[in-house]
């Protein structure tokens, strides 16, 4: 079989790339294969017992744990070396006996310009998570310094399941001495060791503050049939991919983090009392179950950790701890109310918070490549020196922490696959902390602080801020596209900015309360359980009873890159004078001539003036004759169309059709003035944002969207702008 090459997407010539066909990657001795390279938005349902079928409650742990970590590492802050030891105890869910299983050595992306992150880094339109050039000495991998099963070596080689170029290390298979057979668990314990790159993405150093994730071997994923469309066993195992992010089964984290005494150290997880002493090193120990990531942070430089707790129903008490540079202090409080608040707010319209702790991490100047990060029951956001509510930092301080705990739903606690789907991660997530911004009646301001100061806060509502960046004209890939296969990285940031937008359409067209409802179903039934594209699609259309609504949108928006691009093409309202030619009249044929004609309208006007010195606007002696077009040149999603007269009267219409254009007129004694397409704002989705509404006089209501569009338009180019 040919294969092209590209990546993101694209097609490359002359560059390093990814190959289009994974199916040149042989599988391992026991004749698993690996999900596709292309792998990307499910539409069949998983069945029903997927992943053991729906957690009732009665088990005796949250999830059904496949994986067990017991990992003791030791954290040199000079070197910006991790020494690791890890005891990992994985289950053979599946009916056949497995001979080989894959590991991420994540950090290997860290590594040169060889690994798959690096090489589509370099691909036009493309560009890495932070623009910071690693110097010389600033590479991070991690090397494999021994592995054993019982007592018996383990012999291990790099595979590219994605087929990616040979360079990269981010996936080594180990073919084990003794296979695992069906249901039966096996023991690996492994010897690492961490070369932490300088922060640039997700991980890393600056100084001597250090953010460690990605950081140990980590088991993939074996998916039976029926889970996540599988069709028979496979393991997924994608490299480590720019643009992506995580999936991991379920387990249970132990793990002993040995640093310099003067160091506060974060992470996963609940502590288990003080740290040990000896020898100026203090030993930290963390255990947290039914999560399926752990990641830590440890600086010299942290002021006294803020602390904080949430008291909310149906969710434990939860401890908080916001950990932040001395130079940093005025973000910590933010922060922390930030966090208690969506804890609150999650835990109401999604479902209970399981766990006892959330750690967040102000990383210090120069270390952006750490900031909004997520992990579970611990995070990363961002530092302002100006965290002010009517400010840049403010806003976007809060935003970012609610954004980065409500991870902890999507990625956390349902457990999606954010590399083939992360519409169900960065999307849904994004929807819902807009929702919550809603929901408090905010608008924000994402002007630059000397704009605030001199009294100029261009503002809007979190929605009209998706909207702008949602690529609405132009859409690329579909919001239900995996991560990598992009056409750009900014095609892959509509992930979140047009899945909210989609969601916010779809509450109106269903129903605020319906999608609520069904948003709830959708946690109970499938957290810690790993859903697809599909089994979400599947929840919407049963809970809402709009299944045919929400499948045409699936089909349309998530599965494909479709425009919705409705629009006032003219609107005319002119007055039906008396107009040349001849009638039938009484029998007979009766000429009126152009003089004729002229005399009559002449002879009318000034009747109508004598009679009506002081006559209302859009009224005369003759009716008007109004004209709407319409034009639909993307797909077809019904609206409400209002046109309104001079006298306050309407005319509402229920555009329903698929046709490309609809015409429609009425004769009325009164002018038309304007007509807009959807008036109450329901579709955000629509391109024709400038061209829904047209105006004959002055009338508020019609052009009430531009403004609040450039406003949005002022602030998403200045948010923009100070990211860069």
């Amino acid at each position: 079989m040919r294969c092209g090459m590209r990546v993101g997407g694209a097609a490359l010539a002359g560059l390093a790339a990814v190959a289009v066909c994974a199916a040149q990657v042989p599988p391992g001795p026991d004749g698993i294969g690996f999900a596709s390279a292309r792998a990307a938005g499910v539409r069949e349902v998983s069945s029903p017992d997927a992943w053991g079928g729906a957690r009732t409650g009665k088990e005796p742990t949250l999830s059904d744990r496949v994986v067990s970590y017991q990992i003791a590492a030791r954290l040199d802050p000079q070197r910006h070396t991790v020494d690791g030891t890890e005891e990992l105890t994985w289950r053979n869910r599946s009916r056949q006996p497995v001979q080989s299983v894959y590991l991420h050595l994540y950090l290997n992306a860290f590594e040169g310009p060889g690994s798959t992150m690096a090489t589509e880094a370099r691909v036009p339109g493309f560009s890495p998570r932070e623009d910071v050039s690693t110097r010389d000495g600033q590479w991070g991998h991690v090397e494999l310094k021994d592995v054993r099963q019982a007592d018996s070596p383990v012999p291990w080689r790099f595979v590219h399941p994605d087929g990616g170029p040979q360079t990269d290390h981010t996936v080594v298979r180990l073919d084990l001495p003794a296979a695992v057979a069906p249901g039966a668990s096996t023991t690996l314990r492994i010897a690492f060791l961490d070369q932490l790159p300088r922060a640039i993405a997700r991980s890393g150093y600056f100084g001597t503050f250090h953010l460690i994730g990605q950081w140990y071997p980590k088991i993939g994923v074996l998916e039976l049939a029926g889970e996540r469309a599988a069709k028979q066993v496979q393991w997924n195992v994608h490299e480590y991919h720019m643009l992506s992010e995580l999936y991991a089964d379920y387990g249970l984290f132990d793990v002993r983090l040995t640093v310099p005494s003067d160091y506060t150290v974060g992470a996963t997880g609940e502590e288990q009392g003080e740290p040990a002493q000896a020898n100026g090193l203090s030993t930290h120990h963390f255990i947290q179950g039914d999560v399926h990531d752990f990641a830590w942070t440890a600086d010299n430089r942290t002021a006294k950790p803020l602390e904080g707790e949430y008291h909310g129903e149906g969710s434990p008490v939860v401890k908080i701890k916001v950990l932040y540079p001395p130079e940093y202090a005025q973000d910590g409080p933010v922060a922390l109310k930030a966090t208690i608040d969506s804890l609150g707010y999650f835990s109401k319209m999604l479902g209970p918070y399981p766990y006892h702790t959330v750690t967040v991490v102000i990383p210090p100047f120069n270390a952006d490549g750490a900031a909004g990060m997520e992990y579970p029951t611990f995070f990363t956001a961002e530092n302002y020196k100006n965290p002010k509510p009517d400010h840049f930092g403010g806003p976007m301080l809060d935003f970012v922490t609610i954004h980065e705990f409500g991870h902890g739903y999507f990625y956390g606690i349902l457990g999606s696959n954010e590399l083939e789907e992360p519409m169900l991660d960065e999307g849904l997530n994004e929807y819902w902390d807009m929702r919550m911004f809603a929901d408090r009646k905010e608008r924000q301001i994402y002007a630059p602080d000397w704009m605030v100061d001199i009294g100029i806060r261009p503002s809007s509502t979190g929605f009209e801020y998706e909207r702008v960046l949602a690529l609405n004209n132009d859409p690329r890939d579909g919001t239900g596209a995996n991560s990598w296969d992009r056409f750009s990285s900014f095609s892959y940031g509509t992930v979140y900015f047009r899945t909210a937008t989609l969601m916010h359409d779809l509450a109106w067209a269903v129903g605020q309360d319906n999608l609520e409802r069904a948003f709830h179903v959708y946690y109970e039934r499938w957290k810690y359980r790993h859903p697809s594209i599909a089994d979400f699609r599947e929840t919407l259309a049963e809970v809402t009873g709009k299944r045919a609504l929400v499948e045409r949108l699936f089909d349309e928006e998530v599965y494909a890159a479709n425009k919705e691009d409705d629009a006032i093409d003219e609107l005319t309202s002119t007055e039906e004078v008396p107009l040349r030619g001849t009638s039938y009249v009484d029998g007979k044929w009766v000429e009126l001539t152009k003089s004729e004609a002229q005399k009559q309208e002449e002879d009318a006007r000034k009747a109508w003036k004598k009679a009506h010195p002081n006559p209302d606007p859009g009224t005369g002696p003759f009716p008007y004759h109004t004209t709407l077009t319409l034009t639909r040149r993307g797909i077809a999603v019904p609206k409400t169309v209002v046109v309104i007269f001079a006298d306050g009267s309407k005319e509402t219409l229920q555009w329903d059709s698929a046709q490309r254009w609809q015409r429609y007129q009425w004769t009325k004694p009164v002018k038309a003035v304007s007509a807009e397409i959807d008036p109450e704002v329901y579709h955000f989705l629509n391109a024709g944002v400038l061209r829904e509404s047209a105006t004959l006089d002055a009338h508020k209501e019609a052009s009430r969207k531009y403004g609040s569009y450039l406003d949005a338009l002022v602030q998403a180019v200045f948010s923009l702008v100070a990211a860069l």
